[in-house]
C-alpha cells in the first residue's frame, strides 16, 4: 500500500480523564504505524463517550507528545462505536484520495474493524499490534473476546443491510 490513512480505533477514557489501558495501546499502534508510514495522515477515531475528553483529542495529545506532527492528525469526535468509525474511516480514505487504510487497534479487535472496512470497499492491513492486552486483567481480556465474537456478526449483518445507504453516506 503506497498511500494508505493510518486509522487508530478509540477505546474507553478514564473517569479522571487518562486513557484506559486500551486506548494507551492503540495509540502506541498507531504512533509505530506512523514512523513506518512516515507521509500518511493518521486518522484518530473516538468521541466523548461516559467520561470526556474525546478519545480523538486524547490520541491527538499523546501522539504529539511523542513526536507525531500536528498537521498529519485528523480528529474523527463523533464516532461513538466501531460501526461508526469505520464509516468514517472509509469516508476519509476516499476524501483523502489514499489507497487503503492501515489499522491500529487490538489485536482482538483488528478482524472485526477490517471486516467492516473491507465490506465499504477500502482495503486495509493490520496495523503494528501485539498479542494480549498488556495492562489489562483476565478477565476483562476474556470479556473482550466474547464481545468480538457476538459483534462481528452482528456488525456483519448491519454492514450488509445498510451497504447501499453507507456507501452513498461515505461518498458524500
Amino acid at each position: 500500500m503506497e498511500r494508505p490513512v493510518i486509522a487508530i480505533f478509540g477505546a474507553a477514557v478514564m473517569a479522571d480523564g487518562r486513557p484506559s489501558p486500551s486506548l494507551r495501546r492503540r495509540i502506541g499502534y498507531g504512533a509505530k504505524a506512523a514512523e513506518i508510514w512516515t507521509d500518511a495522515p493518521v486518522f484518530c477515531s473516538g468521541g466523548v463517550g461516559a467520561n470526556g475528553p474525546s478519545e480523538a483529542s486524547i490520541m491527538r495529545d499523546i501522539l504529539v507528545a511523542v513526536g507525531v506532527a500536528p498537521r498529519r492528525l485528523v480528529l474523527d469526535e463523533a464516532s461513538l462505536d466501531t460501526l461508526q468509525s469505520a464509516v468514517a474511516t472509509a469516508r476519509f480514505v476516499r476524501q483523502a484520495g489514499a489507497d487503503g487504510c492501515v489499522v491500529c487497534s487490538d489485536d482482538y479487535h483488528q478482524p472485526r474493524v477490517r471486516m467492516l472496512l473491507a465490506v465499504l470497499g477500502v482495503p486495509t492491513l493490520a496495523g503494528p499490534t501485539e498479542r494480549g492486552l498488556k495492562g489489562t486483567r483476565r478477565y476483562y481480556q476474556a470479556k473482550m473476546w466474547l464481545r468480538e465474537t457476538l459483534a462481528f456478526p452482528y456488525d456483519l449483518a448491519i454492514v450488509l443491510f445498510r451497504r447501499a445507504e453507507l456507501l452513498r453516506e461515505i461518498a458524500a
